[in-house]
Parts: C-alpha cells; sequence; structure tokens
C-alpha cells in the first residue's frame, strides 16, 4: 500500500502491484503537503497549505482530529515511532510536536530564519530533524525544549 496527497486536497491510498485505489480522503481546503502512515498502520497524518494538520482514522475512513496553530502552511508531517506524537513543519518558521493522545501542542520549536520545509524523527529517539529554507539543518531533542505551544 502507497499512500499520496497533492492539490486536489486529497490523500489516497493505492494497491500494489495492481495500482487501484483503495481509499480516498477528504477534508482539507487546501494542496496537501505530507501524509504518514502511524507506526500501527490504523490511523495516518496529514498536513496541508490549509496550516492544519490531521489524523484519519482508516476503518472509521475519516478525520477524527484536527490540530491547529501554524499560522502558515504546513509543509511536512511525520509520525514518532512510538505512534504517540505527530510533529509538523510549518511556513511561518515555525515546526510543532503535536501529542496525540492529548490532543494538543506540546512543543514549538523555534530557531529557523524562514519556512520550515521538512521535519522528521529519529528512529526510536526523541530527536526530530528539520530542514529550512533558510539553508539550515536543526537537531533537536525534544525532551530539552522548554516551551510549550
Amino acid at each position: 500500500i502507497v499512500l499520496t496527497g497533492g492539490d486536489d486536497r486529497l490523500w489516497k491510498t493505492w494497491g500494489f502491484p495492481d495500482g487501484n485505489i483503495l481509499m480516498t480522503g477528504e477534508g482539507h481546503t487546501d494542496w496537501l503537503s505530507g501524509c504518514c502512515f502511524r507506526p500501527s498502520g490504523t490511523q495516518l497524518v496529514t498536513s496541508s497549505g490549509d496550516t492544519t494538520v490531521r489524523i484519519w482514522d482508516l476503518s472509521r475512513r475519516g478525520c477524527i482530529l484536527t490540530l491547529r496553530g501554524h499560522s502558515r502552511a504546513v509543509r511536512a508531517c511525520f509520525w514518532h515511532s512510538c505512534g504517540d506524537f505527530v510533529a509538523s513543519a510549518s511556513m511561518d518558521g515555525t515546526s510543532k510536536i503535536w501529542d496525540v493522545n492529548s490532543e494538543r501542542c506540546r512543543y514549538t520549536l523555534r530557531g529557523h530564519k524562514e519556512s520550515v520545509n521538512s521535519i522528521e524523527f529519529l528512529p526510536f529517539s526523541s530527536t526530530a530533524l528539520t530542514s529550512s529554507a533558510d539553508k539550515t539543518l536543526s537537531l533537536w531533542d525534544v525532551r530539552m525544549v522548554s516551551r510549550l505551544c
């Protein structure tokens, strides 16, 4: 199964090798910039130009949580390997670590001078890697970030 998102505001799961669409999700009001399966495979996260991050439950075939807090388009999203946290990167120059269980932002990562274009967690760690339009990469130990959202 492959997961995609695009300018049509939809995410789709595709079965291979046939290439048939298995499931489609709609709800974002602007282009999708990222999508990622939860490690358990039961849910997925999407990021969008509409400034939101959404959690989708595949068995319910719908959005179960919309995370708001970025002031500009969200460029990327990534699920932590434990399945309890989602990271997002935004054109507002920040990244956020979201606690899916409490449904709130846990940390805001500030330090880039321009758009943050990607974020991902190193496997089985509390370290996140971001890349920015300011031509820098940053490593963050999210346990050491003291500023709450």
